[in-house]
């Protein structure tokens, strides 16, 4: 097996807790890989013999992104309703339903395109894990082929049937639930690790968003929860209840959600491009990480909402407008989202973690943020390969 050295790193963060500083940068640091996994982290000065150096000339590395949130999967375009936002149309929860009609009119063959097509806009620009939903197929044949699809190039799949009620049930909600709880729960999981339900005002009461989760979790598969985005509930507090891996978009908290957060392993994982897509205000990250609640940050890549699936330009927003330091911005985009997808072996450069790297072309993690829109990424490695 091939071991390779990356040497001359002039920053390196390791997300380990070193000298109480949380996210462990090392200086003129160096790592090893061998095979799919990281063998050694040290200093240049003091790196072991390798089969192949990479001089990283003075560059910082990052572990690779994780994006725990997103919806790659699907057929269409909304621009028109990103235009009409633009010009002040407010957004709902309901533009999901065009998305569903052009998904099922596309082939296999063109969702699986474009969703390769995804995955590698993504590893160019350094995420190195997507977690991926379903939710534009609304019935059973639809949702299956959906996260069939996604498990093709990720073993972090959701099934997000419970996205909104498609308009064939529009009339009787609770009957969609049964469906979804019911053959497309059947259909789904043996291709999905995840449960997602989309709580929240215009999609799924918070009592079918239990049953819903409820009927998951005795399948075998672990909750999710879209909640809060459009306005306070109490979706939060159930998820937490339930011991969701993570509430993600979390845009209007109350300081119950936050208490109840702060106090559980739930990870509040939080969207910026929604944000920025649909004008809503920005939540407040410094409030949430004063309070000790766990925050991820993640692209929620889809053609409604957030139709961006930069990392980076993610860190940005939440540097500049929600509070973050650069350093908590990077953990949350990487250590976080790892948190997020309960996952120990990424997120992280320490010896036994996956070797996903991210090399910038850049002296330091804060240009992420310094410069926003230049793309940083020079080099990627996935499972100790060079990608990028």
């Amino acid at each position: 097996m091939t071991t390779t050295l990356i040497s001359g790193i002039g920053e390196l963060t390791t997300n380990v807790a070193a000298g109480g500083d949380p996210t462990g940068t090392l200086r003129d640091a160096a790592v090893l890989i061998d095979g799919e996994r990281i063998a050694w982290v040290g200093s240049s000065a003091t790196a072991p013999a390798a089969d192949e150096v990479v001089d990283a000339g003075g560059r910082a590395m990052i572990p690779g992104f994780v994006d725990s949130h997103s919806h790659l999967v699907f057929g269409g375009d909304r621009a028109a309703e990103f235009e009409a936002r633009m010009a002040g149309q407010p957004y709902a929860a309901g533009g999901i339903r065009s998305t569903v009609q052009a998904t099922r009119a596309a082939t296999d063959d063109d969702l699986r395109a474009r969703l390769r097509g995804f995955i590698g806009e993504l590893r160019t620009q350094g995420t190195t894990t997507v977690e991926i939903k379903s939710g534009y197929g609304l019935a059973v044949a639809e949702e299956e082929r959906l996260v069939r699809l996604a498990a093709e190039v990720t073993s972090e799949v959701t099934f997000l049937g419970a996205h909104v009620v498609p308009v064939e049930y529009a009339d009787d909600p609770d009957a969609y639930v049964d469906l979804v709880v019911g053959p497309m729960l059947d259909a789904c999981a043996p291709h999905s690790r995840w449960i997602d339900v989309f709580c929240e005002t215009g999609a799924f009461t918070v009592a079918q968003s239990r049953r819903i989760l409820e009927a998951g979790i005795t399948r075998g598969l672990a909750p999710r929860v879209h909640a809060s985005q459009l306005g306070p509930g109490d979706g939060v507090r159930m998820a937490v209840e339930l011991g969701a891996a993570s509430v993600d978009h979390g845009t209007y908290l109350t300081d119950a959600d936050i208490a109840a957060l702060a106090a559980s392993d739930t990870v509040l994982t939080l969207l910026p491009g929604v944000e920025f897509s649909t004008r809503q205000p920005y939540p407040d990250a410094r409030r949430l990480l004063d309070a000790g609640v766990t925050v991820a940050l993640a692209c929620d890549t889809n053609p409604g909402s957030s139709f961006t699936s930069s990392m980076a330009f993610c860190i940005a927003i939440a540097v500049r407008d929600m509070g973050m330091t650069t350093a908590e911005a990077v953990w949350a985009a990487t250590a976080g989202g790892a948190r997020a997808l309960r996952r120990d072996d990424i997120g992280r450069i320490a010896p036994g973690a996956r070797a996903d790297l991210v090399l910038l072309d850049a002296p330091s993690r804060v240009h992420l943020a310094y410069r926003p829109g230049v793309p940083l990424v020079r080099r990627v490695w996935k499972d100790g390969t060079a990608v990028v």
